[in-house]
């Protein structure tokens, strides 16, 4: 009988992370599973604790990584996403994306394990082509307030890349773009959480800048798909997994209006430092090497995220804790 696989995921409690965990066991994987627990919740994976093949354990990647055993693939998701959380823990989100980095692709190389890394459409910064196809260097403001994630990820994928041609590791980079869907945190800062948050509190919608900038929102379980299929692939460059169907945050605004029933309006406000204008992934290379394209259109995405919402304890929908930029 064969042996079972073994994964090493990390940021394993966030939004991204967990559903991963999910689809790995789904897969018959053993799943390690790895969180610091700062920005990840324990509640997205807490229906996989009593399962054989999944473990967690509550530690920062940061500092140094240890895993008994074999370890036959590793996915660094570890790292704040939203704006919100890069901006209030700037220092942690560098680290993760320079020490962590560092201590897994170590890891994979002591393992002789294939590890893919989570980097992002913000590599591209406010871009000045669109769609973003992966050849494009991007245009980042290393010093502004956003430039803590930026960078971080851009390092990332510099170190990944390092280590694949020094020492010939199996690496795999992921450049996701707007990803929306069940368990994202409904005070996270980012668009799609806001507006719907907004419309359950009965508040006006909060629209920055014009709401002539654009986003692209893949489905979660379309990304996820996309992931899979990138880990078991034979492709080492970055490659994008999103969304091409472009929408103005206006227009996304007026769709969530419409969703929830609600008779809020937009209300403007200044646009933040560094926003970028457009976001739209060329997906071309997931097509071609991937044969992956999303399935999931954002009508019926957004129903079934809705619910989910809809679904949390009042006393969550109806905290405000939080600064929303209408960047992610």
């Amino acid at each position: 009988m064969n042996q079972r696989k073994r994964i090493l995921i990390t940021g394993a409690a966030g939004f991204l992370g967990s559903h991963l965990c999910d689809r790995f066991i789904k897969e018959g994987v053993h799943v390690i599973a790895m969180d610091n627990l700062i920005t990840g919740d324990l509640r997205n994976i807490e229906h996989l604790f009593a399962l054989e093949n999944f473990e967690f354990y509550h530690h920062d990647v940061s500092k140094f990584v240890y895993v008994a055993g074999e370890l036959d693939y590793i996915l660094h998701f570890a790292s704040p996403a939203s704006p919100i959380d890069y901006l209030r823990i700037p220092i942690q989100t560098l680290k993760v994306g320079s020490l962590g980095i560092h201590n897994l692709l170590g890891l994979a190389r002591s393992k002789k394990s294939r590890i893919l890394i989570a980097s992002t459409s913000e590599v591209y910064g406010d871009p000045a082509v669109n769609p973003q196809p992966e050849e494009y260097w991007g245009n980042v403001n290393p010093v502004g307030p956003r430039g803590v994630y930026d960078e971080a990820k851009r390092f990332q994928e510099a170190m990944t890349m390092a280590y694949h041609t020094f020492h010939g590791l199996e690496t795999r980079i992921v450049r996701i773009f707007n990803t929306y869907g069940p368990r994202m945190r409904l005070n996270d800062g980012r668009v799609l959480p806001a507006f719907i948050g907004q419309a359950l509190r009965g508040e006006d919608l909060t629209v920055f800048g014009d709401g002539s900038q654009t986003r692209s929102f893949c489905y979660v379980d379309d990304l996820v798909e996309g992931i899979y299929r990138l880990l078991f692939s034979d492709y080492a460059l970055p490659v994008n997994i999103g969304n091409p169907d472009e929408i103005t945050i206006r227009e996304f605004g007026e769709e969530i209006i419409k969703l929830t029933g609600t008779r809020q309006k937009m209300v403007f406000k200044e646009l933040p430092t560094d926003d970028p204008k457009q976001r739209r992934p060329d997906i071309t290379k997931a097509r071609t090497i991937l044969g992956w394209e999303p399935k999931v259109n954002r009508a019926e995405g957004l129903k079934m995220t809705y619910e989910y919402f809809k679904s949390l304890p009042e006393q969550e929908i109806k905290h405000k804790d939080f600064t929303y930029y209408n960047n992610k």
